[in-house]
């Protein structure tokens, strides 16, 4: 579409398994640089996608060890695909398509385009729901193969990813079997929370507010992204707007959620007078 918004809206209606990951984090790209060169990361996209399919014939489709191994050889081998330790917190980090020209970027963002290379290889791959640092899973014949795309694709055995989750909390345990697949939407909420946070920190009011509207476009049903949504507009004294998004979060949150919102709501009606 040539609005990238309204694709963003298209996309909030399909079921997360429709969902093409990099064709949605490209369109929330556009938003955020709309000056840039877009359908250039789409034929980079397109040309990784075709060199990805090339290996699924290639590679043992059994061996999700073997599937890290030939995609790190083409995303961080012959592509140079890495995180981005300099400048971690640039909003380009987060950008996809500052990030492939870059070849740099957040733990998120490189995941997402391992897992346009995966899935267009015909492997079985998902965003991990872990906390301290994004990863990847590849699946196959009961194993797993958990790649860290940050990293250049490292495989991380159970002690690696123990020693990510105690960077933030050093009592943390791992649980045993695989790691929690990560929805679609998810990793893509999550990319965008990055933006949503650095903006905030920058006292970007406005700007966090413009990426919590996408946000809700590609998740229309995402309580929280109602209740962030109306708490930044109260914050710019846009009441009715706050009113509306507090009312959409009272309906999809639990009662006592629902209690607390309505409170709220009655304090903001309190300006109007």
């Amino acid at each position: 579409m040539s609005d990238p918004r309204a694709a963003l809206t298209a996309i909030g209606a399909l079921a997360d398994a429709e969902i093409e990951i990099a064709d949605a984090a490209l369109h929330l790209a556009r938003v955020d640089a709309p000056e840039a060169d877009w359908e250039a990361t789409r034929s980079h996209l397109s040309a990784l996608a075709r060199e990805a399919a090339a290996l699924g014939e290639l590679v043992d489709g059994s061996d999700p060890a073997a599937q890290g191994a030939a995609l790190a050889a083409l995303l961080a081998g012959r592509h140079g695909y890495r995180g981005d330790a300099e400048t971690y917190d640039d909003l380009a980090n987060a950008n996809l398509i500052r990030v492939v020209e870059r070849r740099r970027g957040l733990p998120v963002a490189l995941g997402i385009v391992w897992l346009h290379a995966a899935r267009a290889a015909g492997w079985d791959a998902q965003g991990v729901d872990f906390p301290a640092h994004f990863v990847i899973a590849l699946s196959a014949n009961g194993q797993q193969a958990v790649l860290d795309p940050f990293a250049g694709g490292r495989r991380l055995e159970r002690d690696g990813l123990l020693s990510l989750l105690r960077r933030i909390d050093a009592e943390a345990t791992l649980p045993r079997g695989p790691l929690r697949p990560m929805p679609t939407r998810g990793v893509l909420l999550r990319l965008q929370n990055n933006i949503l946070v650095r903006r905030l920190r920058a006292q970007d009011v406005a700007g966090a507010l413009a990426c919590a509207e996408d946000m809700l476009r590609i998740a229309p049903d995402e309580a929280e992204l109602w209740r962030e949504a109306a708490t930044l507009y109260a914050r710019l004294d846009q009441v009715n707007a706050a009113l509306r998004c507090f009312e959409r979060f009272a309906a999809l949150a639990p009662p006592e959620a629902a209690a607390r919102a309505r409170a709220a709501m009655a304090e903001l009606r309190t300006r109007l007078n």
